[in-house]
């Protein structure tokens, strides 16, 4: 299968680390030359620079440069960083880490009135009337399953991997999966799918409720990765 501009500029730009910067603390020239003499656009430069300074092979300061190796030792990577550097499988292994214990949260805590609002957010998705509300309903549902949750923490979690799923390299990867079955998806597999995790919270059921989310999640990953229908 062919490797998307962005692996193909990945890759070039670790070519031109080797040649033009191969030791630590050497500085890379400014994007515009970079963009140039890989033959791509800013764009898909910034995410295949983003991508290499997750992986450690370069840092950048804003107003000084970038530069190659690791960073100093008192600077920890940039929340954006990380996360423009994600891939969507790197976004769903982490949300298989955080999601099932929010939704055993969620279990532990619902009420009447939060059962009746996750309910709300299920029909709003069998509801969506075209793909992008689809994608926007299902963020809200999930969203809602972290604030019943009531942890601060898992809600501050839940809204950076949000952030991640509006990344250009998720969209290309969910676009690409769900152009084919589109607005169905949502009003009907994952819709179905919500209701079965909203169900166990209102039992009270922790592991169900854990269990729910963790075989959305994987039905989810397993479509990214080409190994079912997402649907």
């Amino acid at each position: 299968m062919p490797r998307t501009p962005r692996a193909e500029a990945e890759a070039a730009l670790t070519r031109l680390l080797a040649q033009t910067a191969p030791d630590a603390g050497d500085r890379l020239p400014p994007e515009r030359v970079l963009a140039g003499q890989l033959g791509c656009s800013r764009q898909t430069l910034r995410h295949a620079l983003a991508a290499l300074e997750a992986r450690g092979e370069l840092w950048r300061h804003v107003g000084q440069g970038t530069f190659r190796g690791q960073p100093p030792p008192h600077r920890r990577p940039r929340d954006a960083t990380l996360a423009a550097g994600a891939s969507p499988l790197d976004v769903i292994a982490a949300r298989l880490v955080v999601e099932p214990g929010v939704a055993a949260e969620a279990a532990r805590r619902a009420g009447p009135q939060d059962v009746a609002h996750l309910r709300a957010r299920v029909r709003a998705g069998r509801a969506a009337a075209d793909r992008a509300e689809g994608e926007r309903t299902d963020d809200a549902f999930h969203a809602a399953v972290a604030t019943v949750a009531g942890n601060p923490v898992l809600i501050g979690l839940l809204n950076f991997l949000s952030e991640a799923r509006r990344r250009a390299a998720w969209q290309r990867e969910w676009d690409r999966v769900y152009r084919r079955l589109g607005l169905a998806a949502f009003r009907g597999a994952h819709s179905d799918q919500h209701a079965a995790i909203v169900d166990r919270i209102a039992a009270g059921d922790a592991a169900g409720a854990a269990a729910a989310m963790r075989a959305h999640l994987r039905v989810i990953e397993a479509a990214l990765r080409g190994t079912v229908p997402p649907g």
